[in-house]
């Protein structure tokens, strides 16, 4: 896949995250409206988007490459629990902030940004592949996160696992495993409101831009250093494995997208709820955000 051609995609989403930058300069958002838009994305709109990319790919992916991508994903969560491990300390001392660092290797933005990426670059059909990633990542989240920051692990945080995301991605999955054919005006209507994610998202990403200072998120040498090794070198790393598992190749630059998402809005949820400063994960999001527009292109050009 050509860089050139990736990138001017990526330069697309761009413009939606800079239309969120422009809206809020202006007042015509506020930290309301922009809380109201990122729970409609959350709780309707992305989880249709899943689903709708199931109902329409019925018939059309094997039982078998849906189980080989969960393994991948399984198997993207294991290296990054590990690379959090070992190279947090390199990033911080601190040891509360050194579990955030452990948090922001693991926990990438896959719903909020893989899905607008996965659709609007490979196309709405790979969607249903991001739906294994994201239930995972709500396994991983709900256990090795909680426990990470909690200290130890808690079977009451499990509870937080039923939601509309992971709900909608079951459902997809089924749809699938069962071959179940779904009316043609539910179809319509989950499509539609599912193709308002991407833009909505985007909008939801400039709004948090606006009100960041930006300044020192791009003086921080540290977190550029954080960023190469989350956005490039881990996921090319792991390229030569995915080479080696699939068959069909098509598959791997979905893989490699879900590989060097950015970080994931989850560590500073969480760690705000503990009372920890989130000053360099909020700067971590916004960067890596950015600079996704630039490494993804990269990625899917080496994965060909």
């Amino acid at each position: 896949m050509s860089f050139f051609t990736v990138f001017f995609q990526m330069l697309a989403l761009l413009i939606m995250i800079g239309t969120g930058y422009f809206a809020a300069k202006k007042g015509m958002m506020d930290e309301h409206t922009n809380g109201q838009i990122s729970a409609m994305i959350v709780n309707i709109f992305n989880p249709l988007l899943v689903f709708s990319g199931a109902v329409n790919s019925v018939g059309l992916i094997s039982l078998e490459t849906m189980g080989i991508v969960a393994l991948v994903a399984c198997g993207m969560f294991l290296v990054f629990i590990i690379a959090g491990m070992l190279l947090s300390p390199l990033f911080e001392k601190d040891p509360v902030q050194k579990k955030i660092f452990q948090m922001m290797f693991v926990f990438s933005n896959l719903g909020f940004i893989g899905i607008p990426v996965v659709s609007s670059i490979l196309g709405a059909e790979y969607v249903v592949y991001v739906t294994e990633f994201m239930l995972i990542y709500t396994i991983v989240f709900y256990t090795y996160g909680i426990a990470l920051m909690d200290g130890k692990f808690s079977a009451a945080s499990l509870k937080g696992m039923l939601n509309p995301g992971t709900v909608f991605s079951i459902a997809a999955i089924l749809v699938i495993l069962l071959n179940v054919q779904v009316p043609d005006f539910i179809k319509t209507a989950v499509t539609y409101l599912g193709n308002v994610t991407s833009p909505m998202a985007l909008i939801a990403v400039g709004f948090s831009l606006a009100h960041s200072d930006l300044k020192k998120i791009f003086s921080d040498l540290r977190l550029y250093i954080f960023s190469g090794v989350k956005l490039l070198v881990l996921p090319l790393a792991l390229l030569p494995l995915l080479r080696l598992i699939f068959h069909d190749e098509s598959l791997i630059p979905v893989c490699m997208v879900m590989f060097g998402m950015p970080v994931g809005n989850l560590p500073l949820i969480l760690g705000t709820q503990k009372g920890i400063d989130g000053t360099t994960c909020s700067a971590a999001i916004i960067l890596t955000t950015i600079l996704c527009v630039v490494t993804v292109p990269v990625l899917l050009a080496v994965a060909g």
